[in-house]
C-alpha cells in the first residue's frame, strides 16, 4: 500500500468527506517553510479545501488559492526581495509603505478578486484603530495581502473602507478560527515561529520583530488549540529577512510536514 493510500484511508477529509483546511501563519522570509508543507501535502494527495493565511502566510495562501503550486510559489519565494515589496515612505505612521506587495500579487496573479479563487481564501488582518481582527474574504486579493503584511511601526498603515490595517499577526498569526467559520471539519496549522529562537537586535527593526513575535507567540499558543494538526517546523537557526535561506526553509517545512502528516 502507498503512503498517499493510506493517508486517503487516514485523512478524515478522503474517508468520510471532510473538509481540510489550511491555516499559513506569518512569518517574514521563514514563510518560504510553507512552501515545503505545500510540496508535502502535494505528495500525500491530499485536497485542501479552504485556505487562511495571516502576513507573509496570506501571500503563499493566495496564490495557493489561485491554483499555483508549490514549484511556482518556490521560484517567487527565490526571487523576492524586501525591496520588491517596500518603499520609503516616512511618515507619522511608520517609515516605509508596501503598496509594491499589491503590484507584486498584481503582477503574479493579475487584477483579481476574493471571488475569483479556485478554493476559499480567508486573510487575516488586524484594525490598529479599534484593535479588532478583521478576516478579509471579498475585494480586491492584492490589497488584502498588503494590509496582512503591513507591520506595524516599519510600514504605513493601508486604509480599506475607513480602517486602518496592519499586520494581522498581532491578532491571529496562525489563523485557524476563520477556517473553523468556514466550515472546515479538519484544520491544519503551520506555526514558523513557535521554536523561535530570540537574538539581541542590531537595529530598529529587529527590536519591533522581536517585541511582535515576543506578543504573537504567547497569542498563538491559546488560539492554535483548535486545530486538529499542528506543524511547527524548527526554523531557531534562520532569520527573518535573509532571503538565501530560502532552499533551506523549503526543505525543513517539507520535513516537518512529512513527519506530521504521517502521524496522522
Amino acid at each position: 500500500m502507498t503512503v498517499q493510500s493510506m493517508l486517503q484511508k487516514i485523512l478524515p477529509g478522503r474517508k468520510k468527506g471532510k473538509k481540510i483546511g489550511l491555516a499559513l501563519g506569518g512569518g517574514a522570509v521563514l514563510g518560504a517553510a510553507h512552501v515545503g508543507v505545500l510540496k508535502a501535502i502535494d505528495e500525500y494527495g491530499i485536497q485542501i479545501n479552504a485556505v487562511s493565511g495571516t502576513s507573509i502566510g496570506a501571500l503563499v495562501a493566495a496564490m495557493y488559492a489561485f491554483g499555483r503550486n508549490w514549484k511556482d510559489i518556490g521560484e517567487m519565494a527565490r526571487h523576492l526581495h524586501w525591496f520588491d515589496i517596500s518603499g520609503l515612505s516616512p511618515s507619522q505612521y511608520g517609515l516605509l509603505n508596501n503598496e509594491k506587495m499589491g503590484k507584486k500579487i498584481h503582477d503574479l496573479l493579475g487584477d483579481v478578486s476574493f471571488n475569483e479563487t479556485r478554493i476559499p481564501l480567508a486573510i487575516v488582518t488586524a484594525d490598529i484603530s479599534k484593535g479588532e481582527k478583521l478576516v478579509l474574504r471579498e475585494g480586491d486579493v492584492g490589497k488584502a495581502v498588503m494590509a496582512s503584511s503591513c507591520i506595524p511601526g516599519v510600514f504605513k498603515p493601508v486604509e480599506h473602507d475607513g480602517r486602518m490595517l496592519v499586520d494581522g499577526g498581532i491578532m491571529e498569526n496562525v489563523p485557524i478560527q476563520p477556517l473553523c467559520d468556514m466550515g472546515m471539519d479538519y484544520v491544519i496549522g503551520v506555526d514558523l515561529n513557535t521554536r523561535h529562537s530570540y537574538k539581541k537586535p542590531r537595529h530598529i527593526i529587529d527590536v519591533i520583530m522581536n517585541a511582535t513575535l515576543i506578543m504573537m507567540n504567547t497569542a498563538t499558543k491559546i488560539q492554535t488549540s483548535k486545530a486538529d494538526l499542528m506543524l511547527s517546523p524548527d526554523l531557531s537557526e534562520y532569520n527573518l529577512v535573509d532571503t538565501s535561506q530560502v532552499d533551506d526553509l523549503i526543505e525543513e517545512g517539507y520535513r516537518e510536514a512529512r513527519e506530521g502528516l504521517w502521524k496522522l
